[in-house]
């Protein structure tokens, strides 16, 4: 009897975690199918190489200015998370510095995209008179995108074995050759991970560039300051509500081009976690 009765829950519990399943798929596959179907007739050629004009064209200084600004802004806030990981995580963990860090990490993470672009928009566009440009935009996502690096290094720094840095040290090496040639090896696959998630939350933004890079048909230049910006995100926010098939069209190929590099970058991180754990 209690066989029999422990069969049935088991098999109760499987189809409620395929029902489970199932009700999450729902909702993703009907999104994947509105914006493909959507997104089809805008896709050509010209698609990747015209700029845009007016609600119509092409994508070009979308794509190209995408790359632009989440990629500076993923410059400045790997390095910057990456070295305050280690700090609370390696070199001084128990220190009031490393408390306060972790708490204006955790404040960071909590803040909304938008007041964090509004931050941006009064002390670098307005403030510093940059007006809306790249390093404007690249900056407020750096903003976004450092406190998920900061906790993914500590985190994968916690989990390096006490063993690894003690025979580092046991054998002359001084602290800071034991966390970047021992520590820090060993936990970069979890540091990169850290930084492709920061890199595909960024990717998504919308609303800080709204307020820090503005908007431009043009293609971008190499100035990084007084000069505006295009981006995929823009397109799908400000197109899909415009009365002109072809501007709708274009926001939802905007937002193919969006989940496809969404699903890259989360398939490239979890390729990284893959490896790693195989080579343990």
């Amino acid at each position: 009897m209690n066989v029999t009765w422990r069969r049935v829950k088991d098999r109760i519990m499987l189809a409620l975690a395929a029902l489970m399943g199932i009700i999450i798929l729902v909702p993703v596959v009907g999104m994947l199918w509105l914006v493909v179907s959507h997104a089809l007739p805008a896709l050509s050629f010209g698609l990747f190489t015209q700029v845009t004009v007016g609600t119509g064209g092409g994508l070009a200084n979308a794509i190209v200015g995408t790359f632009y600004v989440v990629g500076l802004g993923i410059l400045i806030a790997a390095p910057l998370g990456i070295m305050a990981g280690v700090y609370v995580g390696e070199v001084n963990p128990g220190s009031s510095i490393a408390q306060f860090v972790r708490f204006t990490t955790d404040v960071l993470a909590g803040v909304p995209s938008i007041v964090i672009g509004y931050f941006g928009y009064v002390t670098l566009v307005l403030g510093l008179g940059w007006g809306f440009s790249t390093l404007a935009g690249a900056i407020a996502l750096a903003l976004i995108g450092i406190p998920y690096v900061v906790r993914s290094t500590e985190t994968a720094l916690s989990k390096v074995p006490r063993g690894m840095r003690e025979a580092s040290l046991a054998l002359g090496a001084s602290q800071t050759t034991t966390i970047w040639r021992v520590t820090l090896r060993e936990a970069l696959p979890g540091v990169v991970t850290g930084v492709l998630l920061a890199l595909s939350i960024a990717i998504g933004e919308t609303a800080p560039l709204l307020y820090t890079a503005g908007w431009s048909n043009y293609m971008p230049n190499l100035r990084l300051t007084h000069a505006p910006i295009g981006y995929l995100t823009y397109v799908v926010w400000t197109f899909i509500n415009e009365p002109f098939a072809s501007a709708n069209s274009l926001a939802y190929a905007a937002g193919l081009l969006l989940l496809i590099l969404i699903v890259i970058v989360n398939v490239a991180a979890r390729r990284i976690v893959a490896r790693s754990r195989m080579g343990r």
